[in-house]
């Protein structure tokens, strides 16, 4: 990708935070990609968990190595050539500030808009960096986006739902507000579901931008979360999970029944063919 389609993507991608509500689905490999970019949505983001179950793998960064991650972004980017892709990239595939800033600016040369940071250890004896150290991871991401000159929007996450805190949404808001004032551009919390909590994040990080996830459908419309503040929702693993429940579907009417009804709502082959021959790949 040129370098003015990189600095395009970026900005636009920025401005989208400014103001509104919008959707950014996550594709988990180029076709996905490509499918999601021809139905109009601004921006797309990488999935690590869709990636990883995409090569037979679970969902974790010691089973998906860095180099890995970083050349599917890279092809995911190049392939969506000037729509703007912000990166799953874990918890920086590194433990202290100086490897996550390291790490932070091969993930920036890939073309990506924006990346985010997680504060998951993946030890389950102690899931989260303590709140000092997963700040300061913040704040050397930070300073390595800053210092590439590149402008590519940061966001921070805590994993506190996603791990099981006694206390999930106290100590999200708590380490939302810390990586707030560490520089991150955008917060977000995997794991509040209702108006509330939701609610509750919008206000403690205002005014910068909150990223919901929105996983399953749980009542909520793009329009209710918007009237709540939320600016930029997004889907996870979901979507590659729906390919996988239409596959587990279709593949166990047949082992198990010895039936093809599981092929039903298939997307038709010529659609397919004529999309994919009409679809531009950089």
């Amino acid at each position: 990708m040129t370098d003015s389609r990189v600095e395009s993507a970026r900005a636009r991608f920025r401005a989208l935070h400014e103001s509104g509500c919008f959707a950014i689905p996550n594709p988990w490999d180029i076709g996905s990609a490509l499918y999601l970019r021809s139905l109009g949505f601004p921006a797309i983001a990488t999935t690590s968990g869709g990636f990883a179950f995409s090569r037979g793998l679970p969902d974790a960064a010691w089973a998906v190595p860095r180099d890995t991650v970083l050349a599917h972004v890279r092809e995911m980017t190049a392939a969506v050539e000037g729509l703007p892709v912000n990166a799953d990239f874990e918890s920086g595939y590194a433990v202290d500030p100086e490897g996550v800033a390291a790490n932070v600016r091969l993930c920036v040369e890939t073309g990506v808009a924006g990346l985010s940071i997680e504060d998951a250890t993946g030890d389950a004896g102690r899931p989260l960096f303590d709140v000092e150290l997963a700040t300061e991871r913040i704040r050397a991401a930070r300073r390595a986006i800053d210092e590439s000159g590149s402008g590519v929007l940061l966001t921070a996450r805590a994993e506190c739902y996603l791990v099981g805190h006694a206390d999930p949404l106290r100590e999200s808001l708590r380490r939302l507000t810390a990586y707030a004032e560490a520089g991150a551009d955008v917060l977000f919390a995997p794991g509040p579901r209702t108006r509330e909590d939701i609610a509750a994040v919008v206000k403690a990080v205002a005014p910068k931008p909150v990223n919901v996830i929105m996983s399953a459908d749980v009542g909520l419309r793009m329009s209710d979360l918007a009237e709540l503040g939320v600016r930029r929702v997004s889907v996870g693993s979901a979507m590659a999970r729906a390919a996988w429940g239409a596959l587990r579907r279709a593949a166990r009417a047949l082992a198990e029944e010895g039936s093809f009804a599981g092929l039903d709502g298939a997307a038709p082959y010529p659609e397919l063919q004529a999309f994919f021959r009409s679809a531009r790949v950089g």
